[in-house]
């Protein structure tokens, strides 16, 4: 069964722009979740950001996810968090303020130790690899280690993902983020990973 699909914006977008692209990309294929990459914005540039692209991802039937921020992802109306640091205090933390009806996802995870502690804590989904620049080599060995081990879904984050290799992932989700954006035509790409996932299926 080939992964479903998991967006993730880029690190600096065009706070003007991006929304109108975002929405082209997500016309076409089925995104089973979009997460909001907060990369350098300060809190006012980041929280306008999510702003914007929460109903635009919820329209097109993606789960809408913030960075690290639950009190923003509360007020905007997303749909859950995604905690990249502070640990499991963070994610404890997370998940008393957002469940069960939200959605607590867990990343920054470099060891089995890790993603097995953190997927204890009643997390959504455990997430192998970088939002965003040079692939993570363990990564993908990781998060095959966790799907074949554990009931909690794993994504495998891989920034530079190919679509020819969509369909021998063993993993329940595929983020992808650099590989999207960084191309010429980000709607004609992701077309081409979902083509892959469904020819996969």
């Amino acid at each position: 069964m080939a992964p479903q699909l998991y967006l993730i914006t880029p690190a600096d977008p065009d706070l003007e722009r991006f929304p109108r692209q975002l929405m082209a990309v997500l016309t076409g294929p089925e995104v089973a979740a979009l997460l909001v990459r907060r990369g350098d914005m300060d809190d006012t540039a980041y929280a306008d950001l999510v702003e914007r692209l929460v109903q635009i991802g919820q329209a097109s039937g993606a789960a809408v996810l913030v960075e690290d921020d639950v009190a923003l992802a509360r007020r905007a109306g997303a749909d859950g968090v995604h905690v990249t640091r502070g640990g499991a205090k963070a994610i404890r933390a997370a998940i008393e303020a957002l469940k069960p009806d939200g959605i607590v996802g867990v990343g920054g995870i470099n060891s089995r130790h890790d993603a097995m502690s953190y997927g204890e804590l009643d997390v959504d989904y455990v997430m192998f690899g970088p939002l965003g620049g040079e692939r993570d080599a363990q990564a993908s060995e990781l998060a095959q280690w966790w799907a074949e081990t554990f009931e909690v879904p794993a994504v495998l984050s891989d920034p530079n993902a190919n679509a020819a290799e969509v369909g021998i992932l063993a993993t329940e989700f595929l983020a992808v983020s650099d590989c999207v954006w960084s191309t010429p035509d980000p709607v004609a790409t992701m077309a081409a990973f979902d083509r892959a996932a469904k020819e996969a299926a």
